[in-house]
């Protein structure tokens, strides 16, 4: 097994604690992990929501935030941000920001599975077409975030639970990273 297929485990504080494969954490019993989010922006100042794969293990065909993973040990979260940017979506980033450095959560899916995560929130933008990987992501569209913040009020259940509580740290709809359109 490759570190590819591990994820770091933390402790309550957020330190590192060891590795487990990526496969045993994301159960019934899930382990507090390293993982991280990413909400992407176009020139229009349009956010990307994508919905999760059919055989995605947790919240498959979910609406979310553009794209999330985990970075493997040893390599920077800004460096694994890059990387599944272009392999869930075929996209290169450009200007990514720190958002919510602390952001923290554990939600229960509909089948008992439990995502355990401390998962730092990024914002970054492309000028690249976004080509999915249909193994991560069914579809994918550009919103506008006021569209999308009043999506998140009236139907949360229709969208990750990390969305939601992300949109409502990030206060999403009204945040001027979010509105700025590009000149």
């Amino acid at each position: 097994m490759t570190d590819g297929d591990h994820v770091v485990l933390l402790d309550d504080d957020g330190n590192p604690v060891g590795t487990a494969p990526k496969s045993s954490v994301h159960g019934t019993e899930t382990a507090l992990h390293l993982a991280f989010s990413c909400h992407v922006l176009n020139a229009h100042g349009q956010v990307l929501v994508t919905r999760r794969a059919l055989d995605k293990k947790t919240w498959p065909g979910v609406w979310t935030n553009s794209f999330c993973g985990h970075p493997r040990p040893a390599e920077p979260v800004l460096s694994a941000v890059r990387r599944r940017g272009e392999f869930e979506l075929g996209i290169r980033l450009t200007d990514i920001e720190l958002a919510l450095p602390l952001f923290r959560y554990r939600a229960v899916d509909a089948g008992g599975i439990v995502e355990n995560e401390i998962c730092p929130v990024y914002i970054a933008r492309t000028d690249d077409e976004v080509a999915p990987n249909p193994l991560e992501v069914a579809e994918a569209r550009w919103v506008d975030p006021d569209e999308l913040g009043a999506s998140l009020i009236t139907t949360p259940w229709a969208f990750s639970p990390w969305l939601v509580l992300q949109s409502q740290q990030l206060r999403l709809f009204e945040s001027p990273q979010l509105q700025r359109r590009a000149s």
